[in-house]
């Protein structure tokens, strides 16, 4: 994907110096220069920004500058490209004027490399620690280590983190132009606002011993009763709600073959066109059945980038 753009949240530009994550004599002393980014874990894991146009600034402060005793021990980011090592903690989220606070899915799109990265990764990594106090092998209570990168229960037991990786297609007709089409669905456990629904790509997890590529042919054909062919890798990005990688893909198939949705994924999946696609990003009205306004995936997500991808003719 070199040139290309990437997934929003596929940005960094942060060293993970990883070698770093056993030295404590090096982070002990990382830590008294250190940019800090505060995350709330009681609060859908938000951190604060600073300004209201894009580019928002991820607001870091100094190891000192913390004013509560934070939930976790400090978790090793990796280090800036100025060489300043970069933590973060799991506190509330301290009162600066000219901040707000926000989550990864409101803003993840705005931030630059450097700040889309450190979020990204800082979430993630949280997530895992709130969701890992015990070993799934032997049940015993587990400690942080490695600076945020292990935990590790009495008996010396180790866990370290991990993602779920789940794949995201987008199906198209194979079709150039305006009228070319894409099949998104809206999921049956999505939140209902009267007047608008949300269509996306159709996505699911990848099953034990399963490919990705397997995942794609086996998911839509589960969700919406389409076969696909000529499946194409687009990019991946981490999605840490609470912890999955998505495999983006674009995949063909005949808009003509009909569709069977599975009620219990899909409450409804329909064909766009280019044109009504275009029109719904730029903010015109798009109606699909019953009359409702059509909403497209949210721009921090891979689903709306592969969107993209579509439209512009990348498949």
């Amino acid at each position: 994907m070199t040139g290309e753009p990437a997934p929003p949240l596929a940005r960094t530009t942060l060293d993970r110096a990883a070698h770093r994550r056993t030295d404590p004599d090096w982070l002990a002393e990382a830590w008294e220069h250190a940019r800090v980014l505060v995350l709330d874990s009681t609060d859908d894991g938000r951190a604060l920004v600073r300004g209201v146009a894009a580019p928002p600034e991820l607001v870091l402060v100094g190891s000192g500058e913390l004013p509560e005793v934070p939930r976790s021990v400090p978790m090793f980011l990796g280090v800036d490209a100025d060489g300043v090592p970069v933590f973060a903690v799991d506190a509330p989220l301290p009162e600066l004027a000219g901040t707000r606070r926000v989550n990864l899915r409101e803003v993840g799109h705005l931030l630059t490399d450097r700040d889309a990265g450190i979020f990204t990764t800082a979430l993630a990594l949280l997530n895992w620690h709130v969701r890992h106090g015990y070993s799934s092998s032997t049940g015993q209570p587990t400690e942080v280590d490695e600076a945020g990168w292990s935990r590790v229960d009495p008996g010396g037991g180790r866990i370290w983190p991990r993602t779920d990786p789940a794949m995201i297609v987008l199906v198209h007709d194979g079709v150039d132009g305006p009228d070319g089409r894409c099949l998104l669905g809206n999921n049956a456990t999505w939140p209902r606002t009267p007047g608008e629904r949300r269509y996306s790509c159709l996505a699911g997890y990848v099953e034990p011993g399963e490919s990705a590529e397997a995942a794609v042919l086996r998911e839509v054909r589960e969700e919406v009763g389409v076969a696909v062919e000529e499946i194409g890798y687009a990019g991946s990005q981490s999605w840490p709600f609470p912890g999955s990688l998505m495999l983006g893909f674009l995949a063909r198939a005949d808009a003509d073959a009909p569709i069977r949705v599975d009620p219990a994924e899909i409450a409804h999946a329909r064909w766009f066109t280019r044109r009504e696609i275009g029109a719904a990003l730029a903010d015109q009205p798009v109606r699909v059945d019953g009359g409702d306004r059509l909403l497209l995936p949210p721009p921090s997500s891979i689903a709306l980038f592969l969107v993209h991808r579509w439209l512009d003719g990348h498949c």
